[in-house]
C-alpha cells in the first residue's frame, strides 16, 4: 500500500469506489472497486491485478445491475439562457 499520494503527498487510503471506465468507445460503470485514494486531491491507485479485472468485466459485461442513461455534451458548445 502506498503511503502518500505521488502529486499532492497527501494521506493515501483504502476504500470501495465508484469507478467510470472506458473500454474503447464504451463506458461501463463499475462499483466496488478497491483502491487506495488520496484523502487530500482524491487521485485513485489501483493494483494491477485490480485494473486488469475492471478490464475484463468491461470488455465482457456481463450481468449489468443496471442500465442508466447519460447525457453527452460537447465541450465549447453555447449553452442555452446563458449570455457570452
Amino acid at each position: 500500500m502506498m503511503k502518500k499520494c505521488y502529486f499532492c503527498k497527501g494521506r493515501i487510503a483504502e476504500q470501495k469506489i465508484r469507478v467510470d471506465f472506458r473500454w474503447g468507445d464504451e463506458l461501463v460503470v463499475i462499483e466496488d472497486v478497491p483502491a487506495e485514494v488520496c484523502q487530500q486531491c482524491g487521485e485513485k491507485y489501483f493494483s494491477p491485478e485490480v485494473y486488469k479485472e475492471m478490464e475484463n468485466l468491461a470488455k465482457t459485461k456481463e450481468k449489468p445491475l443496471k442500465r442508466v442513461a447519460i447525457d453527452v455534451i460537447r465541450f465549447g458548445e453555447p449553452v442555452m439562457g446563458k449570455a457570452t
